[in-house]
């Protein structure tokens, strides 16, 4: 389970954004995640809800998670799909001449805080 090491970079950037600009708590943090990216997101929401009670900042954050559709282009046909549907090979020409377009990320979207 590699989320909990991803949980503790996503940590150490938000409190390191919060103590920049002199925040006094993190409401809540909303992350992308795409569904090809290999990150659970049920998995990061129970490692960054053990992980954040360690950190005074985000104690009491609330995570909200955006799963982001995986989406594949065909360079044949010049048509889009869905990745997870279909995989590699192109379902209107059959063709697996295809590029990976979204669904391999992992952002924060936004944080919220009090000063």
């Amino acid at each position: 389970m590699h989320e909990l090491g991803i949980v503790f970079e996503v940590i150490d950037s938000v409190e390191k954004l919060a103590k920049e600009n002199h925040v006094k708590e993190v409401l809540s943090l909303t992350m992308e995640i795409g569904e090809v990216s290999t990150v659970i997101p049920d998995y990061f929401r129970d490692c960054f809800n053990w992980a954040k009670e360690k950190h005074g900042l985000l104690k009491n954050c609330k995570l909200d998670i955006v799963v982001l559709q995986a989406e594949t282009y065909c360079k044949d046909c010049k048509k889009t799909y869905s990745t997870t549907q279909y995989g590699k090979e192109c379902p209107y020409c059959h063709h697996d001449n295809t590029y990976l377009l979204a669904g391999d990320e992992l952002n924060i979207r936004d944080i919220k805080v009090s000063n």
